[in-house]
């Protein structure tokens, strides 16, 4: 049963402007005192590095990342986009055996700038803009697909992103994570859920919507409890959610709301099921929450640790192309869009690489490797969820935090 099914379109708006949100809190905080780019010496997998350089006239690529505004700046994101088209210039042949010229624009995450970054991309002649994240898509997505022009991102958040036919989205991003986790729930037989979320109207209303459906579709009862933002105790909340003896417990907030939450946890002994974002599992997150925190299960639609060979070979390219970016945070979103499209568009010939043949491989590629996505696919055409046409993957990677390490990752509700 798909869990949106019967939501009206104001809920869905309502809902997704809660993953802008939560995308934009996790991904501008809990950066600080992360580890950092690619270690040095990084071993890099000879399969995915062949030589095989790309030549003759460049293909032009917009990128369009969430930097030097006043409430969010992720250069990272950006710096991780730049390795990805780098490498895929040098060893995979760029797009069509074109390299590919990255025109940048910085959207300083205000309608103005959001604006103007779109028209540039129109203006520059682009053959697709990938985003990184952003939560102005309803002003991107229509100036660059009127233009003709594919408009790519790891995720999205907005409905010009979920819904237009000429928007390309990898991942099912955070309503992907909570259909995970309820159907995790469901595996381990449980009944009762509480979510414990940043008190916003926006975040409330998505969890209300994609929350509440997808487990109730798994049959299980989800709370929602709200905290504060700012709160640095949240026992007094968290210990009424926990009134019920809930099998398990959901986390869904940015980094102060996550060491809040499960640090409440902690001190009044919660044993069940402990499910969070990849935002409760950075390392500032890690170190102020102690022991408590291992055994928490963390949804994402990335895995950048371990020795699976995407997380290898993401690591790898950052180091190789651009150490300086930090991986500790959310810059494989870039990343993931840039070499998402390369994977994507290996039909291409080189023949036509003009935006309609671009949208025409896209929507023709079949169960496409997420980049740094632990076994994760995609397809773009339309079947990944039906109501949300542009989101071209599902499932969600969940994997276990054990001494700030994430383990035992695998893949929930990808079938």
């Amino acid at each position: 049963m798909n869990p949106l099914r019967g939501l009206r379109p104001g809920k869905l708006l309502t809902a997704t402007t809660a993953v802008v949100a939560l995308t934009l809190m996790a991904g501008c905080s809990d950066d600080n005192g992360a580890s950092s780019s690619g270690e040095s010496g990084v071993a890099q997998p000879s399969a995915s590095f062949p030589g095989n350089a790309a030549s003759g006239t460049p293909i032009r690529i917009g990128l369009i990342n969430n930097e030097g505004g006043q409430t969010i700046s992720q250069p990272d994101n950006r710096m991780a986009a730049e390795a990805a088209a780098d490498y895929a210039n040098d060893q995979l042949g760029g797009i069509g055996g074109y390299p590919i010229e990255l025109v940048t624009c910085l959207n300083a995450e205000e309608p103005a700038s959001a604006r103007d970054c779109a028209n540039r991309m129109v203006e520059s002649d682009v053959s697709a803009v990938v985003v990184t994240t952003t939560g102005q898509g309803d002003i991107l997505v229509p100036i660059i697909t009127g233009a003709g022009i594919p408009y790519v991102s790891a995720s999205g958040q907005s409905m010009q992103e979920l819904t237009n036919e000429n928007s390309f989205l990898w991942s099912g991003g955070f309503p992907s994570s909570l259909q995970a986790m309820a159907a995790h729930a469901k595996t381990e037989n449980m009944k009762n859920v509480t979510a414990f979320t940043i008190d916003v109207p926006a975040a409330v209303s998505g969890l209300q919507a994609f929350g509440a459906a997808a487990f109730e579709a798994n049959g299980v009862n989800l709370n929602i409890v709200t905290i504060p933002p700012g709160t640095p105790d949240s026992t007094p909340q968290v210990s009424a959610g926990l009134a019920d003896s809930p099998e398990g417990v959901v986390v869904v907030g940015e980094g102060t709301l996550c060491t809040s939450a499960l640090k409440s946890l902690g001190t009044l002994g919660y044993d069940g099921e402990k499910m969070g974002i990849q935002a409760c599992a950075t390392p500032d997150v890690v170190a102020s929450v102690g022991p408590s925190i291992n055994g928490t299960k963390i949804f994402t639609a990335a895995m950048t640790t371990g020795d699976d060979p995407e997380a290898e070979l993401y690591r790898s390219v950052i180091d190789k192309y651009n150490p300086e970016t930090d991986i500790s945070g959310y810059a494989y979103v870039g990343y993931q869009g840039v070499l998402g499209l390369v994977r994507a568009t290996q039909s291409l010939d080189g023949t036509d690489t003009a935006p309609a043949a671009i949208a025409a491989a896209i929507r023709s590629a079949q169960d496409v490797v997420l980049p740094a996505g632990d076994g994760l696919t995609f397809t773009c055409n339309g079947s990944a969820n039906p109501q949300l046409p542009a989101v071209c993957g599902k499932g969600s990677v969940v994997a276990t935090l054990d001494d700030g390490n994430l383990t035992e990752a695998a893949i929930v509700g990808g079938e």
